[in-house]
C-alpha cells in the first residue's frame, strides 16, 4: 500500500496539460470544401479553470455554423460528381474518400463507454482525489489506439466520425473535439475484427490501467458488440495543423 492509500500495484495515472491552437482551413480539391476547426494533439487540459470551457463553447458554435456551410458544400460536390466534366475522375474521387473516410461504412462493430466515477468514492477510498475519479484525455488515447492496433476499419467518437488523423482534447470534465464539447459518457463506436480489437484491448498497458482504476474507485467501462452498425462520413479537417507550445 503507498503513502496515498493507494495500492503499488495500480499505477497512478498520470496528468498532462497543455494547450492548442484552433485553425479554420479551407480546402479546394476541385470544387471547395468547407472544412470545420479542430484542436490537435498535446496533453490533457481538463484542470483548466471553467473559463476555458467557456471559450470552447463559443468557439463550437461558429464550429456550427461553419459545419452547415460545410455540408451545403459537400452537396454541391456530390450535384458536380455526376456531371460529364467530373465523370473521369469520379471514381478516383469516390476510392480516395472511402481511403481518408469520407465515406460512411458499416459492419460489426464494438461500442465502448467510458464513465467518470461517483463522487462518494471520495470519502470511502483512503487517498483518493477527484482527478483520479474522472476520465482523462489520456484513457481515451489508449482505447483509441488500442482499437486501431486491433485492426479497426472505421471509428465513431461520440457522435462524430474520427480517422487517424483526428485530435480531441479534454477541459474541464468535457471532451472537446471538431470544435464541439461533450460530457461523460464518452462513446467509442468502432468497425472492424471483433475479437482481434478486443485481444488488443486486453493487451494494451495504458487500458489495463484505467481497468485497474475501474476496479479501485469505480470507474465505468462498458463493453458491447454490435452485430453491424453504420458510421458516419468524416466531415472535419483533413489538414495536418501546427501545435502551439505549452
Amino acid at each position: 500500500m503507498g503513502a496515498d492509500g493507494v495500492s503499488d500495484s495500480t499505477p497512478r495515472r498520470q496528468r498532462g496539460r497543455g494547450r492548442a491552437g484552433v485553425a479554420l482551413v479551407m480546402v479546394l480539391c476541385g470544387v471547395l470544401f468547407a472544412t470545420t476547426a479542430r484542436l490537435s494533439g498535446g496533453g490533457s487540459i481538463r484542470d483548466e479553470s471553467s473559463d476555458v470551457v467557456g471559450v470552447l463553447e463559443e468557439r463550437g458554435r461558429d464550429i456550427e455554423r461553419l459545419t452547415e456551410e460545410n455540408a451545403e458544400m459537400r452537396v454541391e460536390v456530390e450535384r458536380l460528381r455526376g456531371t460529364d466534366v467530373a465523370a473521369p475522375t469520379a471514381e478516383r474521387t469516390a476510392q480516395m474518400a472511402d481511403a481518408v473516410g469520407l465515406s460512411e461504412v458499416s459492419g460489426p462493430a464494438l461500442r465502448i463507454a467510458l464513465t467518470d466515477a461517483p463522487s462518494s468514492a471520495l470519502g470511502a477510498i483512503p487517498g483518493t482525489e477527484p482527478n483520479d475519479l474522472v476520465v482523462h484525455q489520456q484513457d481515451l488515447e489508449a482505447y483509441i489506439n488500442a482499437l486501431w492496433a486491433g485492426g479497426a476499419e472505421a471509428m465513431m467518437l461520440q457522435d462524430q466520425r474520427v480517422i487517424n488523423g483526428s485530435a480531441f482534447r479534454c477541459a474541464g470534465n468535457t471532451l472537446l473535439l471538431e470544435g464541439r464539447v461533450y460530457s461523460p459518457p464518452f462513446v467509442v463506436t468502432v468497425i472492424g475484427p471483433v475479437e482481434e480489437m478486443t485481444a488488443a484491448l486486453d493487451a494494451a498497458p495504458g487500458v489495463g490501467v484505467y481497468r485497474d482504476w475501474v476496479d479501485h474507485v469505480g470507474l465505468g467501462e462498458k463493453v458491447e458488440t454490435l452485430e453491424t452498425t453504420t458510421l458516419p462520413a468524416f466531415v472535419g479537417t483533413l489538414t495536418i495543423e501546427a501545435e502551439v507550445a505549452a
